[in-house]
């Protein structure tokens, strides 16, 4: 097993159960959402557990699927491999006739750190990866655009984009705003609504191996696989705008 076999395997996963989906969205319609993102939840998860089972036994998984007895299996938190997935982030999306901000996120933790990870964005007809990660757009200074909830941005980012010159473009799912700033929809994505590990763990992983910045909004690490999967804010964005956007948060939070 090399490092590149799980970059190749997360692509992998986060496409096919991207595709089910695709098929899942088809077959069932759009006339009772309620079960169109009950099936597909279950139906992606359970796609991606047997998978991991068959190809990475040995592996633990942490998925929002998951039960709660099986998210607090302690061995989970002594093992030396854990899958983080995100069977379908943007549910509501999802169950939306038209929309494409959904996604499936697969990412792999190992030694402490995201080691390899995917984000299919399967009504986009794309996945990125960190087997390929995205090359980033570069941005001259002047106006750019933050990425935030589609229902619930926070308050604060309001306050932040009027102070730093930027316009907000709400998107769906974490993992479609995180993979906006990597194509160049957005720069940079703030969030401080509450989040879990499994929200952001795969497109982080492909962010960070292109090059872009991933962190909390007060600028500490993103730390994965803790007995507390929450992770309730983040901020992911070109590298030359952090800085300044580290700043003008705690500018705002003072």
């Amino acid at each position: 097993m090399t490092i590149r076999d799980d970059h190749a395997l997360a692509a992998d996963l986060a496409t096919e159960a991207g595709e089910l989906l695709l098929r899942i969205r088809e077959r069932t319609g759009f006339a009772d959402p309620k079960a169109l993102k009950a099936e597909g939840d279950r139906g992606s998860h359970v796609h991606l557990m047997e998978a991991l089972a068959r190809l990475r036994p040995s592996d633990s998984v942490l998925s929002e699927e998951a039960t709660r007895e099986e998210r607090l299996d302690p061995r989970r938190l002594g093992a030396d491999r854990v899958w983080i997935v995100d069977p379908l982030d943007g549910t509501r999306e999802f169950s939306e006739e038209g929309r494409s901000d959904w996604a499936v996120h697969v990412a792999l933790w190992e030694g402490g750190r995201l080691a390899a990870g995917a984000v299919a964005l399967p009504a986009q007809g794309r996945t990125l990866t960190t087997a390929d990660p995205p090359k980033l757009p570069a941005h001259d200074s002047g106006r750019f655009r933050i990425a935030v909830s589609r229902t619930r941005p926070p308050e604060f980012v309001q306050k932040l984009a009027a102070a730093a010159g930027a316009d907000l473009v709400p998107i769906g799912s974490a993992g479609a705003k995180i993979s906006a700033v990597l194509t160049g929809e957005v720069e940079a994505y703030v969030h401080a609504g509450g989040q879990y590990e499994w929200d952001s763990a795969a497109p982080v992983a492909v962010a960070l191996a292109a090059g872009a910045h991933a962190s909390r909004i007060d600028g500490s690490e993103l730390v994965y696989n803790q007995a507390d999967p929450s992770l309730p804010d983040i901020l992911v964005s070109l590298p030359e705008l952090a800085a300044s956007l580290l700043a003008g948060i705690r500018d705002l939070h003072r």
